[in-house]
């Protein structure tokens, strides 16, 4: 599998380099699926600085999301979105393996 299997929006990006700009520091966006979740698997995101070993680094304009060997496997052909609406304002998987997903879209099933 290679990066291109999964894509960062430039929407995301910008996110990204705003919390960077906002935190006076570089951060990437880590996204893991876990076990758990009312679907079964559920996303997780974190800011970070550094790099992991068995990492994989999508980049768009500049900004990156890191993603662990193993969560690849479940975002095969994902995008990592962020969407600012009335609602709320969140990074967002776009997961075409995921079968069903909960309501809020944080977990999901495969």
């Amino acid at each position: 599998m290679t990066t291109t299997d999964l894509t960062l929006t430039p929407a995301a990006a910008k996110r990204i380099q705003a919390i960077g700009a906002e935190e006076g520091r570089n951060v990437m966006l880590r996204v893991a699926v876990e076990g758990g979740g009312c679907s079964g698997f559920q996303y997780q995101f974190a800011l970070v600085d550094n790099v992991q070993p068995d990492d994989m680094k999508i980049e768009c304009n500049g900004s990156a999301a890191l993603v662990d060997e193993m969560s690849l496997a479940f975002l095969a052909g994902s995008e990592i979105d962020f969407i600012d609406e009335l609602a709320g304002a969140e990074f967002k998987i776009r997961n075409p393996n995921a079968k069903s997903s909960c309501g809020c879209g944080v977990s999901f099933s495969v």
